[in-house]
């Protein structure tokens, strides 16, 4: 079973006087119902059909805690997050202990930044090509002062991500980058992780979301995947219907239709007409 560790978020509730009936994302239907929610586990899961609002919520949360995103830009600079910011505005946060540490990840930024480190590097070693050529006549001194900045950057992202983010499969990738921005202590937001990952590869994620856990890392964390909310002792959160509330693993949709699928195929196709 899952460990008793730290909760940094505890709750969150929505400030009345900041709601702005008729404007997205005020509009999103759990805004308004929702009064508190609060926060029991390390691991919270939140799962609903597309166009719950997972998404919204876990951006304006985001906004609210001041999140840094991948790329290391803080939430509040990011201008893809502008549309919920109000929502984030309205948020109330019940911290037990405040962390800046942590991210807010989207799976589409992870492969966004997985593109931005490839082309870093490339111009790093391309500037230092450039540079051994320019330095060549020089003393063996001058290059190797001309040489150590560039060397540095690139061997920064040589130890952070191995050969590079971009020249492994996605889901390897994705673990690796997790694991080179992990720190103890922190608060991570995390949209659909499962995307680039293979079913083998959510459950290695398990295993590092377990070893995090160890470390008081707290995670809310937006899915359809069965095989994260099987996270023993995870809090899960169904944001179907008309409040957000607690649901158990065996009662999820998401569970019982994947495993009546795997169990039967052809009563499901048949069902279909394929």
């Amino acid at each position: 079973m899952l460990q008793k560790k730290r909760i940094h978020l505890r709750a969150l509730a929505l400030d009345a006087a900041r709601i702005e009936p008729g404007r997205f994302p005020f509009t999103v239907p759990f805004v308004e119902t929702l009064e508190r929610l609060e926060f029991t586990a390390p691991i919270t899961f939140l799962v609903g059909e597309n166009g719950c609002g997972k998404s919204t919520l876990l951006e304006a949360l985001a906004c609210a805690v001041g999140s840094i995103t991948v790329g290391s830009e803080s939430a509040g600079h990011d201008r893809t997050l502008d549309s919920v910011r109000p929502l984030g505005d309205a948020f109330k946060l019940t911290w037990s202990s405040r962390t800046r540490r942590g991210f807010f990840m989207r799976a589409e930024d992870f492969f966004g930044y997985a593109r931005k480190m490839a082309q870093m590097r490339q111009e790093l070693e391309h500037d230092l090509e450039e540079t051994e050529r320019a330095y060549a006549d020089k003393s063996r001194t001058a290059q190797m002062y001309a040489r150590a900045a560039y060397e540095s950057q690139i061997g920064g992202i040589v130890r952070a991500y191995g050969k590079g983010l971009d020249t492994r499969s996605h889901g390897e990738a994705f673990l690796d980058f997790f694991q080179a921005r992990f720190v103890p202590g922190g608060l991570y937001l995390l949209d659909e992780p499962e995307v680039p990952l293979s079913p083998l590869r959510q459950m290695s994620l398990l295993v590092l979301l377990k070893e995090m856990v160890g470390q008081d890392a707290q995670f809310i964390i937006a899915t359809h995947s069965p095989i994260l909310m099987a996270y023993p002792g995870a809090t899960i959160l169904s944001m179907d219907g008309d409040k957000i509330g607690p649901v158990e693993y065996e009662d999820l949709d998401h569970v019982r239709i994947t495993r009546g699928f795997l169990n039967n195929p052809e009563r499901y196709l048949e069902g279909l007409g394929i």
